[in-house]
């Protein structure tokens, strides 16, 4: 078995070079254990993955075993993904010993390119996942049968970036349905373009929404269309600067129209500064982010709303505090965030969601999800009743104090704890 890796990025004390090469002189598992010496027992690896092809990396690896229950494991491997500024993803695998392994823990990357097809990525995950291997095999039997080589690397050349780091995208999708009684059409475009370096974060994005659907009553034997519309249009840009590995400055600029908010037209710049209490360069297991934006708002609406306003000028403040945190026990996001316009501190809003998943006891887990928000900033609402075609049709936004949202899941998986065999046939 030959391992060649191209590492990006490796810390915990663990040597990166692009051209190792590990060497197994031994085929498989299988022939190591009916060799005429004392039992080879592999190393057992939990993959901490939401969405690695766990089929493929079993079927690559074929030098440990691997658990499905983080608990038997000897090695906990936790993959975290980012998105990177050419729309690829970033792979960070942190590498747990325990057991007899406790005293190993080495973090790895693995950067994927946007171009890269999904079978090129997987080929790179896998390449980097033996790498962070071999120091837990190197320290059992099956070392003997661990050999170690170098290929030639090619000298370093500057990258010559035609682009300067910019990356666009362009997207148009739309949908048609219905029925004898109804029919409904969506629409949606978007264009985007972005610049991600170390230094500074740049992200503008437009993008526009049509809906229409028409619903046929028969009353009294004559029939008739109901009919509803909502169009919406964005145009929105960030801007950050890393100012050091715990604080970044920037800011958002926006233009928007709606017609469910009655917003004709909306400008909305807004500078802001937040501090990160982890380092950013952690992000992937932990951030603790706090937000402060000051936000200026230019409305102009479709229809008089019930401050009696058809345009109006606002300032208002946020603050945000954002947590996630993810480990081997489980994960965690949360954020809690606070408006309100200077004019009136009355105009106010207190948004609250979590997600948090957490992992008990041997293959029982249990996840929650939840989301509650005040309200009291409704500026924009229009004047007068609504129909009930427009409460039915959701044609425009009704009042409300509140909003809220849960949900719970438990999970209950017991059996074998190996999972080291794939068999493809019909389908999973």
């Amino acid at each position: 078995m030959i391992i060649r890796a191209g590492i990006s990025s490796i810390s915990g004390g663990f040597l990166a070079i692009a051209g190792l090469v590990f060497i197994f002189s031994q085929p498989g598992l299988a022939q190591l254990r009916n060799l005429s010496q004392p039992q080879i027992e592999p190393p057992k690896v939990f993959i901490d993955c939401h969405q690695c092809d766990m089929a493929y990396i079993r079927s690559e690896i074929t030098f440990v075993s691997f658990v499905r229950d983080q608990n038997e494991a000897d090695i906990h491997v936790l993959i975290t993904i980012q998105s990177t500024a050419d729309g690829g993803r970033e792979y960070a695998l942190n590498f747990i010993g325990r057991n007899n392994f406790y005293d190993i823990h080495n973090t790895l990357k693995y950067v994927s390119k946007r171009t890269d097809s999904a079978d090129v990525e997987r080929q790179g995950l896998v390449r980097v996942l033996k790498v962070g291997l071999v120091p837990y095999v190197a320290k059992t039997d099956l070392g003997d049968y661990l050999r170690i080589d170098f290929e030639k690397r090619l000298p370093s050349f500057p990258v010559e970036d035609p682009w300067k780091a910019w990356v666009f995208n362009l997207g148009l999708s739309g949908s048609l349905s219905g029925e004898e009684t109804k029919h409904f059409l969506s629409l949606y475009s978007n264009l985007s373009a972005n610049r991600v370096t170390d230094k500074l974060k740049f992200r503008t994005g437009l993008s526009g929404y049509y809906s229409s659907s028409v619903f046929k009553v028969e009353e009294d034997e004559v029939t008739s269309d109901i009919s509803s519309i909502q169009k919406s249009f964005n145009l929105s840009s960030l801007y950050v600067f890393s100012l050091s590995e715990h604080w970044s400055i920037g800011g958002w600029l926006g233009f928007s129209s709606s017609t469910y908010n009655n917003l004709d037209f909306n400008f909305n710049p807004a500078p802001a500064i937040e501090y990160n209490y982890f380092p950013y360069s952690e992000s992937t297991r932990r951030q603790l982010r706090i937000l402060y934006r000051i936000g200026f708002n230019l409305n102009n609406y479709h229809e008089e709303t019930i401050f009696d306003k058809t345009r109006e000028a606002l300032l208002g403040e946020t603050l945000t505090v954002t947590f996630e945190m993810k480990e081997p026990w489980g994960n965690i996001s949360s954020s809690l965030e606070g408006f309100h316009y200077f004019n009136d501190f009355k105009k106010n809003h207190l948004v609250f969601w979590t997600n948090l998943n957490l992992r008990l006891y041997r293959g029982f887990s249990v996840s929650f999800s939840g989301r509650f928000s005040k309200i009291n900033d409704q500026v924009y609402l229009a004047k007068g009743d609504l129909s009930l075609e427009d409460i039915l049709l959701q044609k425009k936004a009704l009042a409300t104090s509140y909003s809220y949202g849960f949900s719970m899941g438990v999970s209950y998986t017991f059996g074998s704890i190996y999972a080291g065999v794939v068999n493809p046939r019909f389908g999973n």
